[in-house]
C-alpha cells in the first residue's frame, strides 16, 4: 500500500501519476517481501522541499528523508534509495 501526502505542495494529477510511476519498482519489491506499506509525505519550507518516506515490510521498517530544491529531484532520489534498500532486504532474506 502506498500513501502520498503532498502536504503544502501543490501537485497536479499528472505529477501524481509521474510519482506513482517512479515508485513502481519499490512497490513490486515490497510486495515480494510481504506486509508492505509506504507512506510518502512532502512539505515545502521556503525554497526547499522536504520529502520523507516511512517504509515497513515483513523484514522491518526504515525511514528515508531528503531535502532538495526541486520536488522532482527529491522524489526521484527517494524512489531510487527506497528501491535500493528494499532490494538489499530482498537479498538478505
Amino acid at each position: 500500500m502506498v500513501k502520498l501526502d503532498a502536504g503544502n505542495v501543490l501537485l497536479k494529477p499528472s505529477h501524481r501519476r509521474q510519482v506513482m510511476a517512479w515508485l513502481k519498482r519499490p512497490l513490486r519489491l515490497g510486495e515480494k517481501l510481504g506486509d508492505f506499506g509506504l507512506m510518502v509525505s512532502m512539505s515545502r519550507t521556503g525554497r526547499t522541499y522536504d520529502v520523507r518516506a516511512d517504509v515497513r515490510d515483513a523484514k522491518g521498517s526504515f525511514i528515508y528523508h531528503t531535502r532538495q530544491r526541486d520536488w522532482r529531484n527529491a522524489l526521484r532520489d527517494l524512489a531510487r534509495n527506497v528501491s535500493v534498500r528494499l532490494h538489499d532486504q530482498w537479498l538478505a532474506r
